[in-house]
């Protein structure tokens, strides 16, 4: 399966239950709630199955996003390993009254599939790279992946 195969699209629109109400900025949890979600469907794309969140790696709030944008999260699964892979997700919004975009916010989230006994299920299939878009996303994805077992102490 590609990356673009695997990519998920999420909008939402951010209402005032989703801010602090006093300045009308997004609650963090509720993007990460967001980002979850649609990291999540990408990564049952491409083990089609369920899959748990395992970590988010890297959750990254670059702007603020005001009451009354469009979020727009897109995800896509960046590297496949036996029973997990990473996804990274980007966050734009969008102002309706002005039509200009931003770039907010950016996360590395790890999922494991697995079975119906909630156990890790493996042979999750190729991540067939396409562009240099995608082999850079593998390569950044997989150094990540090291990091990440370097620091939980499962490799030296």
């Amino acid at each position: 399966m590609t990356p673009e195969q695997t990519r998920c699209v999420m909008t939402q629109i951010v209402m005032p239950m989703h801010t602090n109400g006093v300045a009308g900025v997004m609650f963090g949890g509720v993007m990460m709630q967001w980002i979850d979600v649609c990291s999540g469907v990408a990564a049952m794309r491409h083990s089609h199955g369920a899959v748990l969140t395992a970590s988010i790696d890297r959750l990254d709030f670059l702007t603020p996003v005001h009451v009354g944008e469009i979020v727009v999260l897109s995800a896509q699964v960046n590297y496949v390993g036996r029973t997990s892979m990473e996804v990274g997700c980007r966050v734009d919004t969008e102002d309706m009254r002005t039509g200009s975009h931003r770039y907010t916010t950016k996360a590395y989230l790890t999922f494991v599939a697995i079975d119906d006994l909630g156990k890790p299920r493996g042979e999750l299939g190729e991540l067939v790279l396409v562009s240099d878009d995608d082999r850079r996303r593998h390569a950044d994805a997989k150094r990540r992946r090291t990091e990440r077992l370097h620091a939980a102490g499962r490799i030296l």
